[in-house]
C-alpha cells in the first residue's frame, strides 16, 4: 500500500496484529495484512471498510472454529459479558494464536473490542491486547463481511444464529426466581387497592338503589358487605317473615339486631319495588359479596408473597405498606438503593416539589404514614419517628434483597427497637442501642442453626436405626425356623431313645424320618439316623 507524503515522524513500524472477533456462529481469528500504518489516519481504511474487494486485502482469516449447539453460545456469550475468558475461546487462543517467546518482548498483538475480555485474556494468557482506533474501525469491517469471509456459512445463517442467540441471552437475563418475584407484589397490591376503592363505590350504590324500598335498614346495619348480604338474604319487605331471624342473627351477630330488622320491615316508608328490579338488586348484591371475598384471597395472596420475597419489611412495617413502598419504588432493588431520607418521603412526591417551589415546609412523610407507629405517636413526635422508621426500612430492605436465606429476625427486632424508641419520645427511658440488637440477631441465629442441626442429625439417626430395626427381624425367624430345627429333634430323640430299648426307638424314628426329610435337606436324616443307632446299641446291651 502506498503510503501518503507525510511528516517522517508518523510513520512507524508496527507490530503484527491479529483480531479477535467473536460472533454467534463461534470465534474467528484475523490477521492484518499490512506491517506500516499511519498513526491516527484512519480516513482511507475508514473508505475501504464498505468494499470487501478493498477491505479484504487489508485482513486474511487464520481460524475460524463454530459453536456445537446453542447452549454452547449462551453459555460463551454470558462469560464474555461478565468479563470472564471461557474455557472453548483459551482453547481457540492458544492453539491458534502465535505464543511470544520468554525473555523477549512481544512482537505480536490480539486486538479485541470488550475491555472487560482484554484485560482477561491478558491476565490468563498474558497476551499483548489492543484496543485502538484502528482495532475497532477493522472489526467493524470484519463484522460488515463476516459472512463472505466463511465459506462454510450460507447467506443468512449469520442473521439466524444472531436471532437465536438475542432471544436466548435475552431469556437468561430477564430469568428470576420464581419464589421472590417482586412483580407479582407490584400488581397485586395495585389491584387491592383497586377493589378496595371500587368495592365501597359499589357498596354505596347497594345502599342508594335498596334505600329506596327499605330506607330504615341503612341506620341499622352501617357496614358494606353486612349490608349486601342482608340486602341478598331478605329481599323483598314482602317476604320478610320472623323465619329469617336466625339467619339474620348470624350475618349480624346480634339476635336483637336481627328482631329491629325485621319490626322496621313492617313499618317502612320505602316504595313498592317489582320482582324484576329486585332480582337486579340482589344480584348486584351478591356481586359485591363475591368482590369482597375475592379480596380476602387476594390479601392472603399478598401476604405470602410478601413473607417470600421481603419477609423483614413486612414484620416491621406490614404487608400493605410494605407492598405500597416496593410498588412506587418499582422493585425491591430500587427500594434498596434509596437512602433513609428519600424512603421517608416516598410517596409525597407532589407535596415536596410544591414545598421547593413556595419556599414552604417540606413534607415529613409520605406512604409510611399509614404505619401504626406513625398513629401511636404524638403529634410533636410524627416527624422524628417517621425518619427513623424510613431508616429501619431501608435496612429491612436491604436485608431482604441482599440475604440468601429468608428469615424474620432481623424485621422482629427492628420493630422492637422502634417502639423503644415510641417509649423513649413518652417515657424517656434509654432504648437498646445497635450493637446491642445485633448481637441478640446473632444468638438467635446461632439457636435457629443448632435447632436445625440437630432435628437434621436426629432424622439422619431414625433412619438407619428404622432399617435395622425392620431387617433382623426375617432373617432371625428364617433361621428359626429352618436351621435350628434339626439339633432340637436330634437332641430329643436321643434323651427319649436312651432308655427305651432299640425296637421302640426304630418304630420312632422309622415314622419321623420322612416327615423331617421332606422339610430339612436330605444329608441330615441319615447322619442322625446313624448316630442314634449308635448311642442305642451300648446302652441296650448294658441295660
Amino acid at each position: 500500500m502506498r503510503l501518503p507524503s507525510l511528516s517522517p515522524f508518523l510513520l512507524f513500524f508496527v507490530m503484527s496484529l491479529f483480531l479477535l472477533f467473536e460472533s454467534a456462529a463461534g470465534y474467528s481469528l484475523f490477521e492484518e495484512k499490512e506491517s506500516e500504518e499511519i498513526a491516527e489516519h484512519l480516513g482511507d481504511a475508514q473508505k475501504s471498510i464498505g468494499d470487501y474487494s478493498k477491505f479484504s486485502k487489508m485482513v486474511k482469516l487464520v481460524a475460524f472454529e463454530s459453536f456445537v449447539s446453542s447452549e454452547q453460545a449462551l453459555e460463551n456469550i454470558n462469560a464474555i459479558s461478565e468479563g470472564v475468558l471461557p474455557e472453548k475461546l483459551r482453547f481457540f487462543l492458544e492453539s491458534n494464536f502465535p505464543k511470544p517467546k520468554k525473555g523477549k518482548s512481544a512482537k505480536v498483538q490480539l486486538g479485541v473490542s470488550e475491555e472487560k475480555l482484554a484485560t482477561s485474556i491478558q491476565d490468563t494468557l498474558e497476551f499483548g491486547c489492543n484496543r485502538s482506533q484502528k482495532v475497532l474501525e477493522l472489526l467493524r469491517g470484519i463484522r460488515l463481511h463476516f459472512s463472505k469471509f466463511i465459506k462454510e456459512l450460507k447467506e443468512g445463517d449469520v442473521e439466524k444464529t444472531q436471532l437465536g442467540l438475542a432471544h436466548s441471552y435475552s431469556r437468561c437475563k430477564i430469568k428470576f426466581n420464581i419464589n421472590r418475584a417482586d412483580n407479582h407484589i407490584i400488581q397485586a397490591i395495585s389491584l387491592l387497592d383497586q377493589l378496595d376503592k371500587d368495592i365501597n363505590t359499589f357498596a354505596m350504590r347497594v345502599r342508594e338503589w335498596y334505600g329506596w324500598h327499605f330506607p330504615e335498614l341503612i341506620k341499622v346495619v352501617p357496614d358494606n358487605i353486612v349490608y349486601a348480604r342482608i340486602v341478598n338474604l331478605l329481599g323483598s319487605r314482602a317476604t320478610v317473615t320472623e323465619e329469617k331471624i336466625a339467619q339474620l342473627a348470624k350475618l349480624l351477630t346480634d339476635e336483637d339486631k336481627a328482631k329491629e330488622v325485621i319490626e322496621a320491615s313492617k313499618s317502612s316508608m320505602g316504595t313498592d319495588i317489582s320482582d324484576l328490579d329486585m332480582l337486579n338488586i340482589s344480584r348486584f348484591a351478591l356481586k359485591v359479596v363475591h368482590l369482597d371475598e375475592y379480596r380476602q384471597k387476594l390479601h392472603n395472596y399478598l401476604h405470602d408473597k410478601m413473607s417470600n420475597v421481603a419477609p423483614n419489611l413486612a414484620s416491621l412495617i406490614g404487608d400493605i405498606v410494605g407492598a405500597r413502598l416496593i410498588s412506587h419504588a418499582g422493585s425491591l432493588v430500587n427500594l434498596a438503593k434509596y437512602p433513609a431520607s428519600t424512603v421517608q418521603i416516598l410517596g409525597a412526591e407532589k407535596a415536596l416539589f410544591r414545598a421547593l417551589k413556595t419556599r414552604g415546609n417540606t413534607p415529613k412523610y409520605g406512604l409510611i404514614f399509614h404505619s401504626s407507629f406513625i398513629g401511636k405517636a404524638q403529634t410533636r413526635d410524627k416527624g422524628r419517628i417517621s425518619r427513623y422508621l424510613a431508616n429501619k426500612c431501608s435496612i429491612a430492605s436491604r436485608i431482604d434483597y441482599f440475604s440468601e436465606t429468608g428469615t424474620t429476625i432481623y424485621g422482629e427486632k427492628l420493630k422492637d427497637q422502634v417502639e423503644e424508641r415510641l417509649d423513649f419520645y413518652k417515657t424517656g427511658k434509654a432504648p437498646r442501642t445497635n450493637a446491642e440488637v445485633i448481637e441478640e440477631i446473632k444468638k438467635s441465629l446461632k439457636d435457629q442453626n443448632a435447632m436445625k442441626d440437630d432435628t437434621e442429625s436426629e432424622s439422619e439417626t431414625d433412619a438407619p436405626a428404622n432399617k435395622s430395626a425392620k431387617s433382623p427381624k426375617t432373617p432371625k425367624k428364617s433361621k428359626d425356623a429352618e436351621e435350628p430345627k434339626t439339633p432340637k429333634s436330634s437332641k430329643k430323640s436321643k434323651e427319649v431313645e436312651t432308655p427305651k430299648s432299640s425296637k421302640k426307638s426304630k418304630e420312632v424314628e422309622e415314622p419321623k424320618t420322612p416327615k423331617k426329610s421332606k422339610d430339612a435337606e436330605e444329608p441330615k436324616t441319615p447322619k442322625s439316623s446313624k448316630k442314634s443307632k449308635e448311642v442305642e446299641t451300648p446302652k441296650s446291651s448294658k441295660k
